[in-house]
């Protein structure tokens, strides 16, 4: 089979088997459609983003990917989807968080492992329940799955945390107000809280998504670049503190709903612009709610917040003509 490749990346013969190139091809759109991106070009530069920052990190991706691409088509999943990367992005995250909260030690990737074949399941399930009301899953086969197997945690005394999990009790009611926002807090934070959707706190890394992004589409990199910022003023302008403002950690959940909405789901106009600005503004607040909602549990909300608000901005969109094509 002759080698083509597209703007997206390989072309694959319809009724061809599985080969090295079409399979690499399958998981880097995998990586690229933790951002919605069906574009190996993009999950490439993602993977380098993430090698950049952090080589475990990227060992953690590739091994979730590759196991939930395998397990897909173990069990015989329609190729189009595979090779679409569908059955790629959750064991992607599932595998990148696992090793995010829990120490790499051997144990930890076997159970990486097992849960991101798990993630595949979970996807399968997903895509059959929402397609009766024409609902995207985004990443909540992603969210199921890897609070399941943290908080199975806490029954097992051989896996150990990282310590980067929330500190269980009740949340506080009053949060102060902590440091200085500037120019340089800006910056960081916009491309911190692209990369954060990777669990990357690093800002070249969140360059290296941005740009991905724009190589796929130019809407989506405005969208996330759009979200992102969204996410930060509004935290700041609530009063978060100036470190987490930093980190990224207001910014990601906005981006994906950005990316979401105003790329993928609705139709492109001023009204959808409008309308997926302020659900990037309500996914800080979901952000914030979800945050303290888990904290009792000593989990994080992870992408729930992106996952409740764009199921619920794009039910309502239903009843709105100017947002639908």
């Amino acid at each position: 089979m002759a080698l083509k490749l597209c703007s997206t990346g390989l072309v694959v013969e319809e009724n061809s088997s599985y080969s090295f190139a079409s399979l690499l091809d399958a998981i880097l759109r995998g990586i690229g459609q933790v951002f919605l991106q069906n574009n190996s070009y993009a999950g490439l530069l993602f993977l380098i983003g993430i090698f950049y920052n952090s080589i475990l990190f990227g060992f953690a991706v590739l091994v979730g990917t590759i196991v939930s691409t395998m397990t897909a088509i173990s069990f015989g999943v329609n190729k189009d989807q595979i090779r679409a990367g569908l059955f790629g992005f959750n064991g992607a995250l599932v595998g990148i968080a696992l090793l995010y909260f829990l120490q790499p030690e051997s144990l930890t990737w076997a159970y990486v492992i097992f849960a991101s074949a798990c993630s595949t399941v979970a996807m399968a399930s997903a895509i059959r329940l929402f397609d009766v009301w024409k609902m995207p899953t985004l990443t909540s086969p992603f969210v199921l799955t890897t609070l399941c197997f943290l908080l199975a945690c806490a029954r097992f005394g051989r896996l150990h945390s990282t310590q980067i999990l929330p500190t269980a009790g009740l949340p506080m009611v009053i949060t102060v107000v902590d440091g200085v926002v500037n120019f340089s807090t800006v910056v960081e934070g916009l491309f911190k809280g692209i990369a954060q959707v990777f669990f990357q706190e690093n800002a070249v890394t969140g360059g290296l998504f941005t740009l991905g992004l724009f190589i796929s589409s130019r809407r989506a990199g405005v969208m996330a670049i759009l979200g992102s910022l969204i996410g930060l003023m509004v935290a700041w302008g609530l009063g978060a503190s100036e470190p987490a403002i930093r980190s990224g950690a207001f910014g990601f959940n906005s981006a994906l709903t950005a990316i979401a909405l105003g790329s993928t789901l609705l139709a492109f106009n001023t009204a959808s612009v409008i309308y997926t600005m302020i659900a990037a503004v309500a996914t800080v607040i979901a952000s914030a709610a979800l945050s303290a909602a888990l904290q009792p549990l000593g989990m994080p909300a992870l992408t729930l917040p992106f996952v409740v608000t764009v199921w619920l901005f794009f039910l309502g969109s239903s009843l709105f003509n100017k947002l639908r094509n």
